[in-house]
């Protein structure tokens, strides 16, 4: 069971936010504070904020684990790269759409960045912060995305056709498609390596899928926005339904219900530390009070 380890801890400006992730080598917390246009950076040891850095409406946040830095993607069109140390923008590239969620592959230096409720995928040199390819995909409204770090292969969630469209990294285009029909406004997804399978959630339903296409077992659950994968321990971590919800994942089965702990009912986006397998929420309360980022731990 997860139990808070601090109260929530206020940030400065109200405006909600959107994806946040853990860098856990770094003991760093990164979170998108989506209205104010900062990328808020929080100590993942003490839970504490330490600072914001301005760099436009961000909702996308991707680490650099050679570096450290923090990739962006904002509704401004725009995906930049942040030094955290020094708290502020060091890189940036216009990419012609509105981005939503990113991911990064260090094997190849490329940030992944989809199209807040469009139609493409955008690739960027992280090197040379140059844009490679525009990938149509699909449908529209893609929500989040993730890499096969084995083969390379994007897995990208499509809101209106109830699918995955996956991307060949050699050719930069969709190769195939990976039918969800039970899955409804695919939101959440997580790939699990060591599982070799993909996670997929949307209209109270998560499903898992090895990437040839097959599925592998479903479980009805809540609604959530965003989940994110201890890959250690196979634990998925969802936000929505006023809380955090974990599951545990099975190899070559469906997802199982691990616990839920209630937090605040504007949280939708979690991030877990995969070297202390702590939680962290973020949500802007919907009375009003403000904005705010909250640790949880594992009991004993």
């Amino acid at each position: 069971m997860l139990i808070p380890a601090l109260p929530p801890q206020p940030v400065p400006v109200y405006s909600g936010f959107d994806y946040v992730t853990v860098d856990a080598q770094r003991r760093r917390v990164y979170a998108a504070h989506s209205g104010s246009q900062r990328l808020l950076i929080v100590d993942a040891d003490s839970g504490k904020v330490l600072g914001q850095v301005r760099v436009g409406a961000v909702h996308g946040v991707a680490v650099d684990p050679a570096t450290g830095h923090v990739f962006t993607g904002s509704g401004d069109n725009v995906i930049s790269e942040v030094d955290p140390i020094a708290l502020k923008v060091v890189n940036h590239v216009e990419v012609g759409g509105s981005v939503d969620a990113i991911a990064y592959d260090p094997f190849n230096g490329r940030i992944y960045a989809d199209e807040d409720d469009g139609t493409r995928v955008f690739v960027i040199d992280a090197k040379t912060f140059t844009l490679l390819k525009t990938i149509v995909i699909p449908g529209h409204k893609p929500e989040y995305l993730a890499i096969n770090p084995a083969t390379h292969e994007v897995y990208q969630n499509i809101d209106s056709e109830s699918e995955v469209a996956v991307i060949d990294p050699a050719t930069m285009a969709v190769s195939r498609t990976i039918a969800t029909p039970e899955i409804k406004h695919n939101h959440p997804l997580q790939y699990d390596a060591q599982y070799n399978q993909i996670v997929v959630g949307g209209g109270g339903v998560m499903s898992a899928y090895a990437p040839g296409g097959t599925k592998l077992g479903e479980l009805a659950v809540g609604r959530f926005d965003q989940c994110d994968l201890d890959p250690t321990q196979h634990v998925l971590a969802c936000a929505g339904d006023g809380g955090i919800t974990r599951f545990q994942l099975h190899r070559g089965g469906a997802p199982t219900l691990l616990d839920k702990i209630a937090v605040d009912p504007g949280v939708h986006t979690v991030a877990i530390d995969s070297s202390t397998h702590e939680v962290f929420a973020v949500w802007g309360d919907r009375d009003g009070k403000g904005d705010f980022v909250q640790k949880f731990v594992p009991s004993p």
